[in-house]
């Protein structure tokens, strides 16, 4: 048989297709579609430039206030962070809660996440910042009734472990910090609880059997596990966290960043330079978030899923090594 006839040919006696002419699918309305949003963006783009009302001169003067950034540091920043780790923590105690055999515990949870997940976020800053002070000027703490009992028994201050003045906390950043970490903690349980749930049980019957206990398993095994499951709804719960410190004027806290800037509008009349200013600030701190989120979701999606293709093609080429068609 010829050389010719043997490239004619293949193995089981077939002919060889001849050349294919492919083309890929034309999809002339995606460059229409491209054009416009050029055309668009353009347009957008020449607006910021051209039109003076917005002030941009101003605009860097604002954010540049010191009231503003005090807002920024203290209102919005410091009250993310202790509202996030506030509804964090107590948001997997809540998912433990909700997975646990105890019913009563069970029962708690449920309540709990049911109350703050129906309740608005603003109706419920205004309830702490006015309603707390007005129902409970002063806040006790020890055993219920005690003061009834004390007086039957002749003590006159019961069994009251503290107190605690409500008026010196009720228009500041603390209040603000809990009913925001309250209200966060009800939706952190629920995505905590379907971290947990993703994780087979098999691990925690694993752990168990090889001498952990309930609290190890879950610190060393089931919760390494479950956070790729738990980062990423966490993250943007983080930053509508951000967005939601604007709330706070409800407290009332006067000290963040969105009632300041709007406080500088109102003094000086120039209400869309002022507010832009905010909106930057809030795209900065939530684009600074959104980075620091996606090297978390790297960080704890190591090891799952296929393998990168450097492991991949070094496999490949060990395999070929021995002898083998990893090719």
């Amino acid at each position: 048989m010829s050389a010719a006839t043997t490239e004619e040919t293949l193995t089981g006696g077939e002919e060889r297709p001849g050349r294919i002419h492919a083309h890929g699918v034309r999809h002339p309305w995606q460059w229409v579609a491209m054009v416009v949003i050029a055309v668009l963006m353009a347009m957008l783009v020449n607006s910021f430039v051209t039109n003076d009302k917005w002030d941009w001169a101003f605009v860097y003067r604002v954010m540049d206030y010191r009231p503003v950034l005090e807002g920024l540091v203290k209102g919005t920043i410091v009250c993310t962070i202790g509202s996030m780790v506030l509804g964090v923590v107590l948001g997997v105690l809540l998912a433990v809660m909700r997975l646990s055999s105890n019913p009563v515990l069970r029962g708690v949870a449920f309540v709990y996440t049911w109350f703050f997940r129906a309740v608005p976020r603003y109706v419920l800053l205004v309830i702490f910042g006015v309603g707390l002070l007005y129902l409970y000027p002063q806040l006790q703490f020890g055993v219920p009734f005690s003061k009834e009992l004390g007086n039957f028994v002749g003590l006159s201050d019961g069994m009251t472990f503290a107190t605690l003045d409500v008026r010196t906390i009720s228009s500041g950043i603390i209040v603000g910090i809990l009913g925001l970490g309250l209200s966060e903690a009800a939706y952190m349980a629920e995505i905590a609880r379907a971290g947990l749930l993703s994780v087979d049980k098999g691990q925690d019957e694993a752990a168990c059997a090889l001498g952990m206990s309930r609290g190890t398993a879950m610190r060393r095994i089931i919760l390494p596990q479950a956070m790729r499951v738990i980062v990423p709804p966490t993250g943007n719960e983080t930053i509508a966290m951000v967005k939601d410190t604007s709330l706070l004027s409800a407290v009332p806290v006067t000290t963040e960043l969105f009632f300041q800037a709007n406080a500088v509008a109102n003094s000086t009349y120039k209400v869309m330079p002022a507010l832009v200013a905010a909106l930057l600030w809030y795209l900065i701190v939530c684009s600074v978030l959104m980075v620091g989120q996606s090297y978390l979701e790297r960080y704890f999606g190591r090891g799952f899923g296929a393998t990168g293709p450097d492991k991949s093609m070094r496999a490949r080429f060990a395999s070929l090594r021995s002898g083998g068609g990893g090719m």
